[in-house]
């Protein structure tokens, strides 16, 4: 049974059409990027069995080329079309990021750096560096570590926010347990780098911990 025999209400496009792309659960959403199954199988059908596969959306889109492609249906085309979507969606939320104080948005800073952090295998530890009005200059990868930790050095931090004429910064890493918990390792760190970037009129606004659909802040934890 191909998608083109169901009722029109219950196809991905039509029901995005009528309904909006909010009504289509994940299988669907990707289905419309694959637009064909394969012998057997419809694309809501891989789309099941990929999540399924993954354990979810977030492993799915950071899973490599080779694991990706390794599974029946999958390519390498298909593989480029899922990330130049992730990619859009961060250059979108980066570009509103971008033109207004990222403090007085967080809720669109949280969503920019989940889209970078969550759902990676290893932990990551970046910084999204701002002027002195709070507008983004850049956001870069500080440091990428094993499972469970990532080395993070203040006179490598230090030289970033020189490089980057940097008047502030957000901190984020990833937890990969999906866990959103701060642990003391976390607040000891964010209070050294803190203390270091001081020494340089550098103010640490925030460390975020990025888990599996949630975040959590060290400033409204009151941990900084």
């Amino acid at each position: 049974m191909t998608i083109k025999s169901w009722p029109q209400s219950e196809r991905p496009r039509e029901k995005l059409l009528q309904k909006g792309v909010y009504s289509l659960s994940d299988a669907e959403l990707l289905a419309l990027f694959f637009q064909t199954g394969v012998a057997g199988k419809t694309a809501v059908d891989l789309a099941h069995e990929l999540l399924h596969h993954f354990g979810g959306l977030p492993e799915l889109l950071n899973a490599s080329k080779q694991q990706f492609c390794e599974l029946e249906g999958m390519g390498e085309a298909r593989y480029a079309l899922l990330q130049a979507s992730c990619e859009l969606s961060r250059r979108k939320i980066y570009c509103e990021v971008r033109e207004m104080d990222a403090m007085c948005s967080p809720d669109q800073v949280r969503q920019y750096l989940s889209l970078h952090l969550s759902g990676l295998p290893h932990e990551v530890f970046a910084g999204l560096f701002l002027d002195n009005r709070h507008r983004v200059i850049e956001y870069q990868q500080i440091s990428t570590g094993t499972i469970d930790s990532a080395a993070v050095y203040p006179r490598e931090v230090v030289k970033r926010c020189l490089a980057s004429n940097a008047a502030a910064v957000i901190f984020a890493h990833n937890h990969p347990s999906g866990v959103a918990e701060p642990s003391d390792t976390d607040v000891r760190l964010t209070r050294k780098l803190t203390d270091a970037l001081a020494l340089i009129d550098v103010r640490v606004l925030d460390h975020l911990i990025i888990g599996q659909g949630v975040q959590t802040s060290l400033a409204e934890r009151g941990l900084m």
